[in-house]
């Protein structure tokens, strides 16, 4: 498990409407050295996968939260003070996350590539919040390399910003 200061790092990672718990991104950040929370999620209701994630940060506060297209969306709705990274989020596809506030830390990662979710959704996305938009893959799955290594140093950025954890 990854300590910073003695603390242990905990990420909430949700998957994509289509995928499961683990994966690339998963095996990167537990190879980081993270404790990774990393639940089903339902494909058939939103709000249950809502649900899901919500439970899993009131019990377990974790510090960051990584939401990959569907979960991306999924992240945008839970009540959390973690930092968010949310990868090609699918936000425009489900509208309970209209009208929802992202924080001014929160970091976008996506493909300009990407034949599912558009790039251009993140680029509004990051204009309406003035949130970092930072290009990177070469389709929606974003599991090649060069991805994988920006969502490393994404979220050890993170921890370096937040002197709560240092």
């Amino acid at each position: 498990m990854r300590k910073v200061s003695n603390i242990m790092i905990k990420i909430l990672f949700l998957h994509g409407k289509e995928s499961e718990p683990g994966g690339e991104k998963v095996s990167r950040l537990e190879r980081d050295g993270y404790t990774i929370f990393n639940p089903f999620l339902t494909k058939h209701s939103f709000e249950k996968s809502v649900a899901t994630a919500q439970d899993i940060v009131d019990t377990q506060a974790p510090d960051i939260i990584v939401g990959s297209s569907r979960g991306g969306a999924i992240a945008m709705c839970l009540e959390t003070h973690a930092r968010l990274i949310l990868i090609a989020p699918a936000w425009s596809h489900y509208r309970q996350t209209a009208g929802k506030k992202l924080a001014s830390d929160t970091m976008i990662l996506h493909s300009r590539d990407d034949t599912i979710i558009r790039f251009e959704d993140s680029k509004r996305l990051a204009e309406i919040y003035n949130v970092t938009l930072i290009e990177t893959g070469v389709d929606h799955r974003m599991r090649d390399e060069q991805t994988l290594e920006t969502l490393a140093k994404t979220v050890e950025g993170c921890i370096s910003e937040n002197p709560g954890l240092l």
